[in-house]
């Protein structure tokens, strides 16, 4: 019985390490990963841009906005 308890850290601990093992290898899910990242920063730089091209004008529009109240 003493043997089989002190069996047990050894096996859980291979079993821990192969499957750590498993996993560094397996690319499959790396892939998902990769992809996901990638499309947020796709994302993020179309925001960016959108915003820089039409900061300008949404500043103007806004600025003809308060000048017209102004005169009602």
């Amino acid at each position: 019985m003493f043997k089989q308890v002190s069996g047990i850290p050894v096996a859980v601990f291979l079993a821990i390490s192969g499957f750590v093992r498993d996993i560094r290898k397996d690319e499959r899910g790396l892939s998902g990963v990769v992809v996901a990242i990638f499309l947020i920063l796709v994302a993020v730089l179309a925001v960016v841009l959108i915003w820089t091209f039409l900061g300008e004008w949404i500043k103007e529009v806004w600025d003809k906005i308060l000048k017209a109240t102004g005169t009602v």
